[in-house]
């Protein structure tokens, strides 16, 4: 009687040869995997623009940061600096890539802006656009220090879906206190249109609302609110650029005073309207002169009495001592010397 096979062991198959060894890596334990993957890049939230500060407790605020927005990838150690675009800009600022590793944390994405602070305390955008090496510099890319305003994902938690108290909650603690490169963006405690009128008596570019029971989304959004501090004074018209459009004005020349003297403070070529822009031409050319009011190389300007004055909105001064993002109001005549503004020292 032929006896019948012996059957392989269970979960062996019947081949010959020895059985494979298992590898040392595969004997070891599995690591836990995070419950969310960190995103390769997240769209920034981006705050809509509003006449005044809202109402009510709902409402957390803070100084609007004028530099540059950043979002900060930390993964064990490991650095990466996006812009608002998704450019990779990592380089561009060792101060926050020094820093970055040392927060209490191995993996997160911080959402802030990249600012210089002038002697006062204010971010000042010209001063950070030096520090990046597009004009000569009187400060340092290590000078360059991120505010962190939120929290995007922390050691493998996307907390994208909290409401922005909750991510507040979880920031806090990883930068209150700290002084360097990284800090946190302070929230106040105060009356929405009261803290924008100091923020705008003290220079500063203006005020950020978030409404704090509501996730961060990408993209424009109602849930943060932008308030800006606009300036608005006289310049000394003494010239201007015409426009590519026949008859029109390109840019405004405008001066301020300063002692006894005018000088330049800058060009203004919005505010007005095609139909605006050929009527005030038509009014400078009546008023040239071959010695212009500043000191000025300007090829094809046509310089003009200094008579007139242009009233301009504007949000700040550059280091130089330029006019930023000014926009053209109005037009009068020059009655009064005082209506000019004058530069101090």
């Amino acid at each position: 009687m032929t006896k019948p096979p012996k059957s392989a062991p269970i979960g062996v198959p019947p081949a010959a040869g020895p059985l494979p060894r298992r590898s040392r890596s595969a004997m070891r334990p599995k690591q836990p995997q995070p419950d969310h993957p960190m995103p390769a890049r997240i769209d920034p939230c981006l705050a809509t623009l509003v006449a005044k500060p809202p109402k009510g407790s709902d409402w957390a605020l803070e100084v609007k940061w004028d530099g540059y927005r950043l979002a900060v990838h930390i993964e064990n150690g490991g650095v990466k600096i996006l812009t608002r675009g998704g450019h990779d800009w990592t380089g561009r600022f060792p101060s926050i890539v020094a820093e970055a590793p040392r927060l209490p944390l191995k993996t997160a994405i911080l959402d802030g802006e990249a600012v210089v602070l002038d002697g006062q305390g204010r971010s000042d955008f010209g001063l950070l656009q030096r520090a990046l090496g597009h004009r000569p510099a009187s400060h340092e890319p290590g000078e360059i220090m991120l505010y962190a305003f939120d929290i995007l994902y922390l050691d493998g938690r996307d907390l994208r879906r909290l409401p922005q108290r909750e991510r507040r909650r979880l920031l806090e603690p990883l930068l209150e206190g700290r002084t360097g490169a990284i800090r946190l963006s302070e929230e106040v405690e105060a009356d929405g249109e009261a803290f924008f009128r100091v923020a705008c008596e003290l220079g500063l570019e203006g005020i950020i609302a978030k409404h704090r029971a509501k996730p961060y989304r990408s993209g424009k959004r109602p849930e943060w609110l932008k308030i800006k501090c606009v300036r608005r004074d006289h310049f000394a018209i003494v010239g201007f650029e015409p426009s590519t459009v026949p008859g029109a004005i390109g840019r405004l020349l405008l001066a301020a005073r300063q002692g006894s003297s005018l000088v330049y403070v800058g060009g203004v070529g919005t505010g007005f309207t095609q139909q605006s822009s050929a009527r005030l031409r038509e009014l400078l050319e009546q008023i040239p002169t071959t010695t212009p009011a500043v000191k000025l190389a300007r090829k094809n300007a046509v310089f003009t009495r200094p008579i007139l004055a242009a009233e301009i909105e504007y949000r700040a001064w550059t280091e130089d001592g330029k006019l930023r993002h000014p926009s053209f109001k109005g037009i009068h005549e020059i009655n009064d010397v005082a209506t000019i503004y004058r530069i101090e020292g």
